[in-house]
């Protein structure tokens, strides 16, 4: 592969250039969940769009729809399709990635501005909002694309992307979007797509690389709660039924301390692991420490590593969020709050579904509700959710996608589930039917949606290198195409 030697060459002359390109990524505040910042999403997009259209890909911009908010109309920001390439003896992959990020301000206790790359060289890490979720990524593939550009290299693959602003916002619109593309046949954009790699997770631990073939799904819900026409002052308490006292014995009754789910019928037909479970022998005590790093504390249900990894990535989990409608500035206010809700979501394994799931949580709390013989009203509501999903390890695009590794890295990837969604990776297996690969570029402790976001310089000059080594080897590797 003397191409590839070429583009390895490349990356590591143009090092600098791909920080610069990346620090200007991080200066957009393209926070999607603020409405404020609506204007820099789409800001984004076009600086997106433009940096594609450099490199030869053919693009177009997507509306994705409205919202209204406070009485304004505001547009989604739009998704960025591009092409380049349409040989028929070549595999097309299709490439996603988001290019919104997490809310973030210097308040909130980050060491350096969030919205302005730091580049420490002595320790190798580069600081900043979306450094790597998911701009560092996203611009993995941007450069990839420079180096063949620059290099006059034809790339060894067909390459279609995919790329969304609103990920952090529940990727409004663009499940619809995947499948009005697809029902248009030949004609759709995403014709004649046999994989899709995605790159919007991270390594297991900080030293060894992964592929990732699982993810969680997951349940999102709230129970409501309510009684007196209005809140009440706490002199009244003795002689009525409170909402907050019935919220508080309801979330109480879902999960043990321990993390098992107390809700009847949610753990069936989950299988056990076996051997098939192939990430577990490559962890080791030390491994699962640096793992669990990220929580701040020796907190880990057990000191076993196979039940903290399982627990982590293949079993369900039940987390209770918060409660609205209560109390919660400083000092003491003495008031019974007249109706308040509790948030609560779990995280979905095979065979589990929302639909099902919910109908299991749904009778579980009336059931509970009814025991309790109170004078109030509740209700539970179901507020999204998404499938979990997982791949067929044995697929041609992740044996590239470990000889890549192998040749960038010098190590075999751990091969993962993650504990985390995202509910694209299976919108795009079940509506293209094709095999999907999770593969990151950052590592464990980069403190995603974080303070003090980072991602190693390393990581991201190699997993540049990774991305564009990945299609070298999707090229050489005998398939059904």
């Amino acid at each position: 592969m003397a191409n590839l030697k070429d583009v390895h060459g490349y990356v590591d002359s143009h090092a600098d250039d791909f920080i610069q390109r990346l620090s200007e990524a991080v200066a957009i505040p393209s926070v999607s969940t603020d409405p404020s910042r609506r204007g820099d999403v789409h800001r984004m997009a076009l600086w997106l769009e433009n940096q594609l259209k450099r490199y030869g890909v053919q693009t177009r911009a997507v509306p994705l729809g409205q919202q209204e908010v406070e009485g304004k109309i505001l547009e989604y920001p739009p998704a960025i399709l591009g092409r380049i390439g349409d040989d028929s003896k070549k595999k097309t992959i299709l490439i996603y990635g988001h290019f919104d990020v997490q809310p973030a301000e210097k308040s909130d206790g980050w060491d350096t501005e969030p919205f302005e790359l730091h580049v420490d060289r002595e320790s190798g890490k580069m600081f900043g909002r979306g450094s790597t979720d998911d701009k560092g990524p996203v611009l993995g593939w941007l450069n990839v694309l420079e180096a063949h550009h620059a290099l006059r290299i034809e790339l060894p693959v067909n390459l279609r992307f995919c790329f969304e602003g609103l990920e952090e916002d529940g990727s409004q619109g663009l499940d619809d979007l995947i499948v009005t593309e697809t029902s248009k046949g030949p004609q759709g954009w995403f014709h004649g797509v046999d994989c899709v790699c995605i790159s919007d997770n991270y390594w297991l631990n900080t030293r060894t690389p992964c592929l990732t073939y699982g993810l969680r799904g997951i349940a999102y819900y709230q129970i409501i709660v309510s009684g007196p026409g209005s809140d009440l002052h706490s002199g009244m308490g003795g002689a009525v039924y409170e909402p907050m006292t019935t919220l508080i014995s309801l979330m109480g009754k879902l999960v043990s301390v321990e993390g098992r789910i107390l809700i009847p019928g949610v753990y069936d037909g989950i299988s056990v692991a076996d051997s098939s479970e192939l990430y577990v022998p490559f962890i080791s005590p030390s491994q699962t420490e640096a793992y669990l790093s990220h929580s701040g504390g020796p907190i880990s249900l057990s000191d076993d590593k196979a039940t903290v990894l399982m627990g982590r990535t293949r079993e369900p989990s039940l987390s209770l969020h918060g409660i609205e409608g209560a109390y919660s500035g400083a000092g003491g206010k003495t008031v019974i709050p007249a109706t308040v809700s509790g948030k609560f979501s779990l995280r979905l394994v095979p065979p589990q579904t929302p639909d099902d799931i919910t109908k299991k949580v749904v009778s579980f709390i009336e059931d509970e509700f009814a025991k309790l013989k109170t004078k109030l009203k509740m209700k539970v509501e179901f507020v999204g959710g998404g499938k979990p999903w997982v791949a067929d390890t044995n697929h041609w695009s992740y044996e590239a996608a470990k000889r890549a590794t192998e040749t960038v890295w010098g190590k075999t990837p751990n091969y993962t589930r993650e504990g985390g969604s995202i509910p694209v990776t299976l919108t795009f297996a079940d509506n293209l039917g094709v095999n999907v690969l999770l593969l990151p570029m950052g590592r464990a402790d980069d403190g995603a949606h974080s303070t003090n976001e980072k991602l190693d310089i390393s990581n991201f000059l190699n997993g540049t290198k990774l991305l564009g080594t990945y299609l070298y080897e999707v090229a050489n590797i005998n398939s059904d195409k």
